[in-house]
Formats: structure tokens, sequence, C-alpha cells
């Protein structure tokens, strides 16, 4: 018995350790678009991008209509723009358009990560940067 409630205190404590941030949940593109031409683009969008690559991060869709030039629709990345296009109101090839943007903004991606993992941080931490 004294050895069964070790274990299940060692079970406990492991499980309650604090969480890294290998433990962030990943793979969301939130969708934050208002017209129908932005959500057309958000979904092929997302379509592209989870059909051609591991979602290993977090995106925002954003859209600003307007009633003159179209959608302004940006697309963020831990909180920086990498993406950023009007989409005119007679946007027939929206669809091309949508995944034009996400093989850009998953080249995009790659680069930002690969410039992290070089950045020279010796003497201050990321955040401070």
């Amino acid at each position: 018995m004294n050895r069964f409630c070790w274990v299940v205190i060692l079970m406990l404590t492991s499980a309650a350790a604090p969480a890294g941030e290998e433990d962030e949940m990943m793979g969301f593109i939130v969708d934050d678009t208002i017209s129908h031409i932005g959500h057309d683009f958000y979904y092929s969008f997302s379509e592209r991008l989870r059909a051609t690559s591991p979602m290993d991060f977090n995106l925002v869709v954003r859209e600003r209509p307007s009633a003159r030039w179209g959608a302004l629709v940006t697309v963020e990345y831990q909180q920086r723009l990498v993406y950023r296009r009007f989409l005119p109101p007679n946007t027939v090839e929206l669809k091309d358009e949508a995944y034009d943007a996400a093989d850009w903004v998953r080249g995009q991606i790659v680069q930002r990560k690969l410039e992290a993992m070089l950045q020279d941080t010796t003497d201050l931490e990321r955040d401070e940067l």
C-alpha cells in the first residue's frame, strides 16, 4: 500500500509540473474577417495552409472592408504583420489569391523561425530585444 501511495504522489507531481513553450496549443488560424470576400479568402487560405504544411504556429486573418477599395486583408504571425493585400470588390480569382497568400505566409514563417534560431541572444533575452 505504501508503494502505491508513492507512485500516485510521483505521478501527480510530474503532472503538475509547470508548462513550457512546447505545451502551447498550436495550429489555430483565427478568422477576424467581416465581409463575404474576407470569409471566402479565409476559407481558401486556411484550406491551403492545412493541406501543405504542418500547423505548428498560430495565425490571425484580419479584414478591414472598404466600399471604395474592396477589403484590406492582413495576416499576423506572433502579433507581427506578415501579409497585407487589398482584395477588390469584384474578385473572381479569390481562391488563387488565397493560395498564393498561404504559400507566401508559410515561407515568411519559415524565414522568421530560422532568423530566431540564428539570433545572437547572449546578452539579452529574446523578449528584451
